[in-house]
């Protein structure tokens, strides 16, 4: 397999953009500089995003070897498997009402502005999933009495946003709930709302398509021992793992929907449990498997309590306990948020200090905590105004919308 070191790639790239500007028409036609396509494509998935976007206007055969699918899935893969892995961080300014969207090193240092969306796009931002390059972000607002639920789906990579149609024009006396999956099958990110009805009293079940861009309504039956009244609107995130949406519908189990067979199942929590995981349990996507996080024991034992579901098949769960070096005040309530890579947790943000934003990241190998620092960049600055929503672990995507 060919090797080829990611500053010698975008430096080569750098070099024949130069030239290919630089070059007179009529010196154009009679140089020409060929390399095959297969090494073309080779330097060009080892790239940052940003790079990658800026080569595509070098001449058509390029803009057309990016923009295929089979080119956005390799630039993905690689860059999972080496581990280039950064921080999505969503922040909102109680002063100008924006919700903005940064990224940031691993290891901490200056934040990088992504994008801004102004309070006409979210006046109530709840929640925000992200899944192999993608953002779906999800309001509610209230307006004139009656409930209106938008949502986005974005790549903060690209800057590209796309309206997801409302199938219906408000909501009048109910909920609803998107939650955000991938089937793996079909390399497919989809949409699946929840909306429950209060006269007459009924769930309806739609499934949108990023591909086709597209609502169709599903008739499931929900699963054995589950009844729709056991549902909680609340804002507990959705955790997408091997196409499968997970979501917590009580402190005990997991209600589980399966995107290839479009079939409900419910996993329940170890018995052992019970009494470790009554308040408010947490999803948790990490090393490939989901994990159930309580917070309990914190503040009585000065730990964390980590339930990872090692067997899916076989329904088998491990613990691990988290023990804080620290007092709970010191750490500022160190509610679990996402996770870095495999064998990092990252813990919520304590308060902005100056311009400088602390997170605590516990490694589970070492079961070591770091603190990372976030300072100010040059296209964003932070202030006292500006509140942590969410930081997630996330790898640059060429996806489009």
């Amino acid at each position: 397999m060919l090797s080829v070191p990611v500053y010698d790639s975008l430096q080569t790239m750098e070099t024949l953009e130069e030239q290919w500007k630089t070059t007179d028409d009529r010196s154009a036609k009679k140089t020409h500089i060929s390399f095959p396509n297969e090494i073309i494509e080779e330097i060009l998935s080892r790239l940052p995003v940003k790079s990658i976007l800026r080569f595509r206007s070098v001449s058509k055969p390029w803009l057309s070897l990016i923009s295929t699918p089979s080119f956005t899935k390799l630039h993905f893969t690689r860059a999972t498997a080496a581990h280039r892995t950064a921080l999505f961080i969503s922040v909102y300014d109680d002063f100008t009402k924006n919700h903005s969207f940064l990224s940031a090193p691993h290891d901490g240092g200056p934040v990088t502005h992504l994008m801004t969306l102004g309070h006409a796009y979210l006046s109530c931002y709840t929640q925000a999933e992200y899944l192999n390059g993608l953002i779906c972000l999800t309001c509610v607002t209230l307006h004139s009495g009656n409930i209106f639920v938008p949502a986005f789906v974005l790549n903060p990579n690209t800057h590209k946003i796309f309206n997801v149609p409302d199938p219906y024009s408000q909501l009048y006396g109910g909920y609803i709930r998107y939650l955000f999956g991938l089937n793996e099958s079909t390399n497919e990110h989809t949409i699946l709302m929840i909306r429950n009805l209060f006269n007459p009293t009924a769930v309806e079940l739609m499934v949108f398509s990023m591909s086709s861009y597209s609502w169709r309504k599903i008739d499931v039956e929900p699963p054995v021992g589950f009844t729709w009244d056991d549902l909680h609107f609340h804002n507990n995130r959705s955790v997408c793992v091997n196409s499968v949406v997970h979501l917590m519908y009580s402190s005990f189990a997991i209600l589980a929907f399966n995107l290839r067979t479009e079939k409900f199942s419910v996993i329940n929590l170890p018995y052992e449990h019970h009494d470790m995981l009554a308040n408010d349990p947490r999803l948790i996507k990490i090393s490939g498997c989901i994990g159930v996080v309580s917070h309990d024991r914190v503040v009585e034992n000065n730990e964390m309590h980590l339930w990872i579901l090692q067997d899916y098949e076989n329904r088998v769960w491990v613990r691990e306990i988290i023990t804080f070096p620290e007092p709970l005040i010191k750490l500022d309530v160190p509610f679990h948020v996402d996770y870095v890579n495999t064998d990092e947790i990252i813990l919520s943000p304590s308060k902005l200090s100056g311009n400088v934003i602390n997170v605590h990241v516990y490694n589970r190998k070492s079961r070591r905590f770091k603190s990372l620092q976030f300072t100010s960049g040059h296209q964003f600055s932070l202030s006292r105004n500006v509140q942590f929503n969410h930081i997630r672990g996330y790898v640059e995507s060429m996806v489009s919308i």
